[in-house]
């Protein structure tokens, strides 16, 4: 099987070093790619939002299957254009992907299916923005109502800020989603689904405030670890058959099935697994994680899922211990990040044993220098035999990593290691 994924980031670079170690899977391409996925893979380029040429170049290459990492050339219907092209593609259409690209129509799905999630108004008039803040406290989440990256949310306690970010969402022209909080650690469930058939993979918990202890703005993510230790078994059995199961029979039901990889972003509250926002795509940095602890051949499930013979496959099995993965970011991220800073240390083995380095924002220069190129610039990965080694692992690569002005947080699955996340219960 030959296989081009779309994409240049971590996430890509995590599923290229994956697909390369399944046996049945002899080429990988990528495109764009970036200077890491460059040394596994071979590298073309293309305009990753353009159906056209992405279904092109899956012909000119003669691949069995692509597989689109980002969530932008979902949402535009890059998929729909490769399989026009008779080529099997691991990724929803464009209308499936409206569950990431559009919270309104994902909150519309999900009261059809009777899943809990945040309450929620969309405001599209600066006029009626402040009585809409008014039904809403003493915590604010406010939310780009289309696709931000991550980062066109905030969640404060401060109305004024919830305001401001209101406003400047309005004026960009971008209708505002206010939610009701919700409490609770946060999860990360990726899924692989086939219409109705819906294969989970491991649990993990990303980190999306810029500094330690979850301090500071909200970003792409700056680092995620998986298993989730406090997660009973039972709860993620529930987030299954109660929240991704329904939303993909209602899809079904919609005439709009979904077939891809589903991210059910979750609270763990007191009354239950509660929906914060569905991704139609593999997660980053949780895919990084993810895929270091997968023991089944990647190729073989993705292909599965992309030609609708999901339910004909074992499930996934995967390595013991933990992983945990550390972002390190440019200079002045999330704001505006300094690109073309020297980076050294960073080379990327492959072999995935006790840490890896994925590259996500590089570049090399004509003189053969990497620099950073990007906000999120590497996601080192580390292994061990429990979450304490992973991150050991990960932390003592990073250190031999220099980008200057580079930033990253020290406590990545920290709070999980020393057993201070607890699921809230009713008093």
């Amino acid at each position: 099987m030959r296989v081009l994924v779309i994409g240049s980031g971590a996430r890509e670079h995590a599923l290229v070093l994956a697909l390369r170690k399944d046996p049945a899977v002899t080429a990988v391409h990528a495109a764009p790619g970036n200077a890491g996925i460059a040394q596994h893979a071979q590298v073309h380029a293309v305009d990753a939002s353009s159906g056209e040429d992405v279904a092109a170049l899956a012909q000119e290459l003669g691949v069995d299957l692509v597989v689109i990492g980002p969530e932008v050339p979902l949402v535009l219907g890059v998929a729909d254009a490769v399989r026009a092209a008779g080529i099997p593609t691991f990724g929803p259409s464009a209308e499936a992907a409206k569950i990431e690209g559009s919270k309104a129509f994902a909150k519309d799905v999900m009261n059809a299916a009777g899943v809990r999630t945040a309450h929620s108004e969309i405001v599209d008039h600066p006029g009626e923005l402040d009585a809409a803040l008014d039904r809403f406290g003493p915590t604010w989440v406010v939310k780009d109502d289309g696709l931000a990256a991550g980062k066109g949310v905030v969640v404060t306690a401060d109305r004024s800020v919830a305001r401001e970010h209101g406003a400047e969402l309005l004026e960009q022209g971008h209708p505002v989603l206010l939610e009701s909080f919700l409490d609770g650690p946060e999860v990360s469930l990726f899924c692989l689904v086939d219409g109705e058939t819906v294969v989970p993979l491991l649990p993990a918990q990303d980190h999306k405030r810029v500094g330690d202890g979850d301090t500071g703005p909200n970003t792409g993510g700056m680092g995620a670890y998986t298993p989730l230790p406090w997660l009973p078994e039972q709860t993620l059995t529930a987030i299954v058959e109660d929240v991704v199961k329904p939303v993909a029979a209602e899809m079904v039901r919609r005439g709009v099935p979904f077939s891809g990889l589903l991210y059910a972003g979750l609270a763990i509250g007191q009354a239950g697994p509660a929906v914060v926002e569905f991704n139609c795509r593999f997660g980053d940095p949780e895919t990084q994680a993810v895929l270091a602890m997968l023991d089944s051949p990647l190729g073989e499930l993705l292909y599965a899922t992309a030609t609708g013979t999901l339910d004909r496959v074992a499930p996934p099995r995967w390595k013991d211990g933990s992983a945990v993965t550390v972002v390190l970011a440019a200079e002045n991220y999330p704001a505006s990040p300094r690109r073309g800073d020297v980076i050294t240390g960073a080379e990327s083995t492959g072999t995935g044993t006790e840490s890896e380095v994925l590259h996500a924002g590089t570049a090399q220069r004509e003189d053969g220098a990497l620099v950073s190129a990007g906000g999120r610039v590497l996601a080192i990965v580390g292994q061990g035999a429990n979450l304490a080694e992973a991150r050991r692992n990960a932390y003592d690569r990073l250190a031999g990593i220099k980008l200057p002005g580079g930033h990253f947080r020290s406590d990545i699955g920290q709070a999980a290691e020393e057993g201070r996340i607890t699921i809230p219960t009713a008093n």
